[in-house]
């Protein structure tokens, strides 16, 4: 007969193997399903099986047929909802199934902006949810978003959502460093609007904005207006002549004339176009010509600068009777390139990268390196003198 300290050690041993079988089993056992509480997350192919409906447990006696009853109900019920949510996810947009109006913002001031809705421009505030955090861009809304606006009694409306950007046209922001001011949005062409003279053509800006487009992914078009105003067409031509040789497209027009007006209406038609350049260069007035009737303030060049006063003061959407936008924007003296450093500058001017490759250094920056076959070619007139210098310019402007 075991002692009572052998009895105690077996009953010792026999807990512990006990312990580590519960531990065993339950460790085995299979997880306790989590009942579904709303009758919409389930799927058709969940009540494949009776075990796919989780009724409550405590409804254990059932008349004959009820619990076939409310199987047939629920898979009537999710399969009505199934339905019903193709329907919505059909008609909303990227932003989410909105109840509004799909329209585009037309114009922004401080805090409101205008929806253009087809039939109705509607003055619309934002709703407090919308942010531009984690966006990289300073403002919430810009021209040429398109957005889901609803109204509300007053006859104002209300910014729901914004839609997502195919394209944007952007500067630096004035305070910001690491953030950038969208300018336009969704646009399809960069209309780069210079003058011959009053005031005089400036290609460093000319040259500035087909690195944007190029970059924001914009058709770049240059017109040159005021042609009027040259001694005959053969230096307009001369000048702008490397452009069209890299493929761009040139228009002269003018619209004191008309002449080339034709031309840029058939370009503006059905597409939305952002027009750019110096104060003073004639936007507005080629604008006014194209569709008369648009009210746009037109100013005169000051005389003892000879630069343009700023007529147009924020950027403004306007519907075009013949189809598409065009976005008149104010005149910009200096367009930043926004992260554009100076070793990647060289890749926006086609010609300087067909002859690179015979520079001496690998690294070559084409500005002061001896044996730079770019500063050879420019010398030699096999590129412009004129993109060489803009080239240089700008170079010298970016950080390294």
């Amino acid at each position: 007969m075991p002692s009572p300290e052998e009895k105690y050690w077996q009953h010792h041993q026999t807990s512990k193997v006990m312990r580590k079988v519960r531990k065993e089993i339950k460790r085995n056992r299979k997880p306790k399903r989590v009942r579904r509480k709303d009758w919409r997350s389930y799927k058709l192919a969940d009540l494949d099986t009776l075990d796919g409906i989780d009724l409550p447990q405590s409804e254990r006696i059932m008349p004959r047929g009820e619990r076939e009853r409310q199987r047939a109900n629920l898979r009537k019920a999710v399969a009505t909802s199934e339905e019903r949510d193709d329907d919505v996810f059909q008609e909303t947009t990227p932003a989410e199934a909105t109840q509004g109006q799909r329209g585009i913002v037309v114009e922004v001031s401080s805090s409101l902006c205008r929806v253009d809705l087809g039939a109705r421009t509607l003055t619309c505030s934002l709703r407090g949810s919308l942010s531009a955090e984690e966006t990289g861009y300073a403002n919430v809304v810009a021209v040429g978003d398109e957005v889901i606006a609803s109204r509300n009694g007053a006859g104002e409306g209300v910014v729901e959502a914004v839609l997502p950007r195919r394209s944007v046209l952007a500067r630096p922001h004035v305070f910001y460093d690491h953030l950038q001011q969208v300018i336009v949005a969704n646009a399809d062409q960069l209309l780069i609007v210079s003058s011959w003279r009053d005031p005089n053509i400036w290609l460093e800006l000319v040259d500035r904005y087909l690195i944007a487009a190029e970059r924001y992914n914009l058709l770049p078009i240059i017109c040159v207006n005021k042609i009027d105003l040259a001694e005959g067409v053969e230096k307009p031509q001369a000048t702008l002549q490397p452009y069209r040789d890299l493929g761009y497209r040139v228009i002269f027009t003018s619209a004191l004339t008309g002449k080339g007006v034709g031309k840029l209406r058939k370009v503006l038609s059905q597409r939305t176009s952002v027009l750019a350049g110096l104060s003073g260069v004639g936007k507005s007035s080629l604008l006014a010509v194209i569709q008369p009737g648009l009210e746009l303030r037109i100013g005169q060049v000051n005389e003892q600068s000879g630069e343009g006063r700023h007529t147009t003061t924020q950027v403004v959407m306007h519907r075009l009777e013949r189809g598409g936008f065009v976005v008149d924007t104010p005149g910009i003296r200096e367009f930043g390139l926004s992260d554009l450093r100076q070793g990647g500058l060289a890749r926006f001017y086609p010609e300087i990268v067909a002859v690179s490759g015979a520079c001496r250094f690998g690294n070559c920056s084409h500005m002061h390196e001896p044996g730079c076959a770019v500063k050879v070619a420019a010398h030699k007139g096999d590129i412009s003198v004129a993109r060489y210098h803009s080239y240089q310019k700008i170079y010298a402007t970016l950080p390294p």
